[in-house]
């Protein structure tokens, strides 16, 4: 298989929690965060520690929408997909 991105991230948003995992030249780390704010803070943290250039996102409702916003707020934000945007 041939590799596309080089870093990025996927993340599995729910009520209560999120598993994130990145994937990188030096391997996969999955670790999970809670959906408070500080929780969020330390996601967004963690994944510009890693250097992701592209996060893809999974998410029941509105549940992402938290994140989303504090990427933008940060002005920080990497290429972002949804499975509606993944199916097409």
């Amino acid at each position: 298989m041939d590799i596309i991105y080089q870093r990025c991230c996927g993340l599995d948003v729910h009520k209560k929690s999120i598993t994130a995992c990145i994937i990188t030249p030096e391997g996969k780390e999955l670790k999970s965060f809670g959906t408070m704010t500080d929780d969020l803070v330390a996601l967004v943290q963690w994944i510009k520690e890693k250097g992701c250039t592209h996060v893809a996102m999974e998410s029941t409702v509105v549940y992402w929408k938290p994140i989303y916003n504090l990427w933008r707020w940060r002005k920080s934000l990497p290429s972002w997909s949804t499975p509606s945007i993944l199916r097409r």
